[in-house]
């Protein structure tokens, strides 16, 4: 074939549409790829990011979950402790890992809480996160040293209602669940109490045991052994119904506090492009897990409440957690920036 032929077949429609179909087709060739990968997920190692640092409940709770998740999904999943700013520079890792299914976000109340009271998130919790289980929910404990005279949630409320301002609080950092927790008690009796954050729950109830604050919304992990050894006094849980861990401890809303439910929780995200199958398929591997009796008796044994939702009712369940926070940001007019 001459030149000049050549420039005639190109130039006529028959050639055009063939060149069509052959990029039609290598595209295909690019896409199927990327299905097929994520039909067969998992495929590699997966790693969950626990944004605090190792020994915590967070991270008791990831290491857990891993060795069962990895029999489950049959592939290895390993914990990767990426600790700082209360969780938010572990998160921030996942929001920019690839989303691919291999790298999970496992993360606590914090992270619902943050957007109410920090305009300076490198990330959007609605945007830069796709919600994959609450895997469980914990009550928070309101607690004093064994040295204290408030030994009963009458006694606190009485002496608080008398002496504004008078009372001090630890917590275990800005903008954690028991620094805001306790802020929402404050606010929905009436009372006024001094936060004082720390470096953590361990340094917190250090001083709550040597009298240098009053008291404390502590998380069962952190304080059960103090419990246990009678150097606290646990004068409330905050959840609707008791702990099967603590059944002769009342809740708020029993000794007539209504509306007082305030809960601590441990949910798994993936990053936002993360495709839904993937999503959809490690939710039900959670479930199982949970399911698992061993897994069961841990978490109650810590005072935890197994649940393992859908990826919608765990959204749905965020959603209402960030924005009662959001109401009460704007009540108390705080910001943590």
């Amino acid at each position: 074939m001459n030149a000049r032929s050549l420039m005639n077949l190109i130039s006529t429609k028959t050639f055009q549409r063939f060149v069509s179909k052959v990029l039609f087709l290598s595209s295909l060739l690019f896409i199927f790829p990327l299905c097929s990968f994520s039909q067969t997920w998992p495929n590699q190692t997966i790693k969950i990011i626990v944004p605090f640092p190792a020994g915590g409940g967070t991270d008791a709770l990831a290491r857990t979950l891993s060795i069962e998740l990895g029999k489950v999904l049959n592939q290895t999943v390993y914990v990767e402790n990426k600790p700082g700013a209360n969780g938010i520079i572990g998160a921030q890792f996942v929001a920019l890992a690839p989303p691919d299914g291999n790298t999970i976000l496992l993360t606590i109340a914090s992270f619902s809480i943050s957007p109410a009271f920090s305009k300076k998130l490198p990330f959007d919790v609605d945007k830069d996160f796709a919600p994959v289980s609450l895997v469980a929910k914990y009550p928070y404990l309101l607690t004093t040293g064994s040295q204290s005279e408030l030994k009963t949630f009458k006694q606190f409320y009485e002496f608080a209602k008398k002496n504004p301002g008078k009372l001090s609080y630890a917590s275990s950092g800005n903008g954690s669940g028991p620094h805001l927790g306790m802020e929402l008690i404050n606010d929905r009796l009436g009372l006024q109490t001094i936060h004082v954050p720390y470096k953590g729950a361990a340094p917190a109830n250090n001083d709550l045991l040597g009298g240098n604050v009053d008291l404390m919304l502590n998380n069962l992990l952190a304080s059960s052994s103090l419990i246990k050894s009678k150097k606290l006094n646990v004068l409330a849980v905050t959840t609707a119904q008791r702990s099967n861990a603590l059944p002769d401890v009342p809740t708020l809303i029993e000794l007539g506090y209504p509306n007082m439910e305030v809960v601590g929780w441990y949910g798994v995200f993936l990053p936002e492009k993360t495709p839904k199958f993937i999503v959809n398929k490690l939710s039900e591997a959670i479930k199982k897990v949970i399911q698992n009796p061993d897994i069961l008796s841990r978490l109650s044994q810590d005072g935890a409440i197994p649940v393992a939702s859908t990826p919608n009712e765990f959204k749905e369940f965020f959603n209402a957690d960030k924005n009662r926070w959001l109401q009460l940001s704007k009540k108390i007019n705080l910001e943590l920036d």
